[in-house]
């Protein structure tokens, strides 16, 4: 394998230049030659081992690129250059030990070999070198191009030694397992399960960086059900674990609503890349475990799960210190609305329901429509296609009333300012009570979105309040 011409990048046969000059062996590592063994798309970052002095390599390349900034990380042995929009990362060959209630190894210097030996997967472990005699060979001491072919996750050593010494690899296995399309060696898959507890040792951070990306692949719910099935996503989301189980009581039965929303997370996928679009589809049911009651009449209810779900986002995303500023409100609001086009499909939607929900979605309104026609997960295909056709009427009737009434991004046709102005008054209830009146008499339909009517309005709420109009 002569990976200059195979891949035709300079930077190899440089490194092999200034590596032969050093008197150090080097080698290409991990991902890269993961994927280019599996010919995925170049993920712009290449990772080198050398046996030496790995930031004395990554300054001579740099110099010979005219490369002026490096990020050394002396702590790690490791430093990073940016050339032609790819990072180069250099790291000397290590061993590594750890201790019981740490992930961060105790390293030292050491070989190829050694170094391929502490690495996650026998699928990122294999190199390529870039010696003079040998340039463009694959070492693959753990037959990871065997596991690459029959697509198999396996540890290079004993997995319960793997994934003890350094837990958040659990989450990595997902994450392979999902992107990759790959499936866990029963031992690793055993071994997990064993370890599970020893995620407790990662920071939130971490583990929730492994989670997103799995919530970005094509079909999130590979991941979520593995996380289940080796005890790790009890760790990360116990609320979405309780919505599993289907409850029989008297003959009425309700769905399963874990598999339900794996199932509306796939859907989502289908039509969004966007990762906080797609944790509404995860969360939007989560209220249901704590509002679920029964009723001799009417069976099952989840009553109010919709606003309990929104409200309980805010503590999850504090707890997995994901962000609170942009999306975590964009979640409670998909979360908390997220029922509201479907039952417009079972009422005959008046025109006042549709415009409230337009008030009430605002920008968001195709996000919240993405996430109601993923939440179709029927079976039953002729029920499904009347959901989606009458789903089709509704956006209609709402583009229809969006067009007439303009309620999207709605200002008030009469500003405060004009209120005081009219009436002669200072900043007072008087004010908000007025302009809450003229929006909610133009979302009932009372009166149209626009100044004419919406001024007269304001006169007649201001005799009710008894202001005087200013001589």
């Amino acid at each position: 394998m002569n990976i200059k011409q195979a891949l035709g990048q300079e930077i190899f046969s440089i490194v092999s230049e200034v590596s032969e000059e050093l008197q150090l062996n080097s080698f290409v590592v991990g991902g890269f030659v993961r994927d280019f063994l599996l010919k995925r798309k170049n993920k712009k970052d290449i990772d080198f081992v050398c046996e030496g002095d790995g930031i004395l390599l990554a300054e001579a390349v740099a110099k010979k690129l005219d490369v002026k900034k490096i990020n050394i990380f002396k702590r790690y042995g490791t430093a990073m250059i940016h050339h032609n929009q790819t990072d180069l990362e250099f790291v000397g060959a290590r061993k590594e030990s750890y201790t019981n209630d740490s992930r961060n190894p105790f390293v030292e210097s050491g070989s190829i070999e050694d170094d391929q030996k502490r690495r996650d997967f026998t699928i990122n472990a294999m190199a390529i070198s870039l010696q003079k005699e040998s340039f463009g060979d694959l070492i693959d001491p753990f037959q990871g191009i065997q596991d690459l072919e029959n697509k198999i996750l396996r540890t290079p050593l004993d997995p319960n030694i793997t994934y003890s010494d350094d837990p958040l690899r659990m989450m990595r296995a997902v994450r392979f397992a999902t992107q990759l399309g790959f499936t866990l060696e029963k031992k690793s898959f055993e071994a997990i399960k064993e370890n599970h507890e020893r995620l407790e040792i990662v920071s939130i951070e971490r583990i929730m960086d492994e989670f997103n990306k799995i919530m970005l692949t094509q079909k999130p719910s590979i991941g979520l059900a593995l996380l289940d099935k080796i005890n790790l996503l009890q760790h990360i989301l116990p609320e979405l674990i309780s919505l599993k189980g289907v409850e029989d009581n008297e003959g009425k039965l309700h769905k399963d609503n874990f598999w339900h929303t794996l199932q509306v997370v796939d859907n989502i996928a289908e039509n969004t890349d966007s990762l906080w679009l797609r944790w509404a589809a995860l969360l939007h049911d989560i209220g249901k475990a704590p509002t679920k009651r029964f009723h001799k009449k009417n069976g099952w209810s989840f009553h109010g799960h919709e606003f309990v779900g929104a409200k309980m986002v805010k503590s999850i995303f504090r707890r997995l210190k994901l962000p609170l500023n942009e999306p975590m409100p964009f979640v409670q609001k998909m979360v908390s609305l997220s029922s509201r086009p479907i039952a417009l499909i079972d009422d005959l939607a008046t025109d006042s329901a549709l415009r409230r929900l337009l008030f009430d979605a605002g920008n968001d309104l195709d996000d919240l429509l993405t996430l109601c026609k993923a939440d179709i997960t029927t079976k039953n295909e002729q029920k499904r296609q009347k959901f989606i056709n009458n789903f089709r009427q509704v956006e209609e009737k709402m583009k229809e009333v969006e067009e007439k009434d303009k309620i999207t991004n709605f200002q008030p046709p009469v500003t405060g300012e004009e209120i005081m102005e009219y009436y002669n008054l200072s900043p007072c209830k008087e004010i908000g009570i007025i302009k809450n009146a003229i929006k909610e008499a133009i979302l009932e339909g009372q009166i149209h979105n626009d100044k004419t009517e919406a001024f007269q309005y304001m006169i007649e709420m201001g005799k009710k309040l008894n202001l005087t109009a200013k001589k």
